[in-house]
């Protein structure tokens, strides 16, 4: 036992440094959110493979926690909504529900090319827009679907960690 002991004091730490803090300016509410955001999700009508990535950005890998950003159940203890897919006819009002039940300053985040222009889904019967058409977007994520690592980089943005 105690020669384990020696070996990991000799030894150190063995982790990768965290990457340095995101750049660009952070918005006044997430500046007032003072390095920790609870997030929401919300499914407007994705077709699920950004919430893949969210599963693998919120877990052991990843770990965007460690950055301040922490899932909640409920919008009325959330800071930020964390929107996925193109906002459909039936998510609508839904999501603006969603919208108001967060109290501020909130923040809205939208993940993926469907979040963001509708993606494959534009001009779907269905489709009433992108999550911008709906409501005030204050971060966007590439991708379809994004890699974890840009979750993180786009939820560290929010948090300044």
């Amino acid at each position: 036992m105690l020669g384990l002991w020696r070996k990991i004091h000799r030894t150190g730490r063995v982790a990768e440094p965290a990457p340095p803090p995101p750049g660009g300016d952070r918005s006044p509410a997430a500046a007032a959110l003072g390095g920790s955001v609870q997030v929401r999700h919300v499914d407007a009508g994705s077709c699920n493979g950004c919430e893949v990535e969210i599963g693998s950005a919120f877990g052991p890998v990843y770990d965007a926690e460690r950055y301040g950003a922490r899932l909640v159940a409920s919008p009325r203890h959330a800071d930020a909504l964390l929107v996925t897919g193109p906002v459909t006819r039936n998510m609508t009002e839904p999501l603006r529900r969603t919208y108001d039940a967060v109290p501020g300053p909130k923040l809205v985040v939208a993940v993926g090319d469907c979040a963001r222009n509708c993606g494959a889904f534009a001009g779907a019967y269905g489709v009433t827009g992108a999550v911008s058409d709906v409501l005030p977007v204050d971060v966007e994520i590439t991708g379809c679907p994004p890699r974890p690592e840009a979750i993180v980089e786009g939820l560290r943005k929010l948090t300044g960690r």
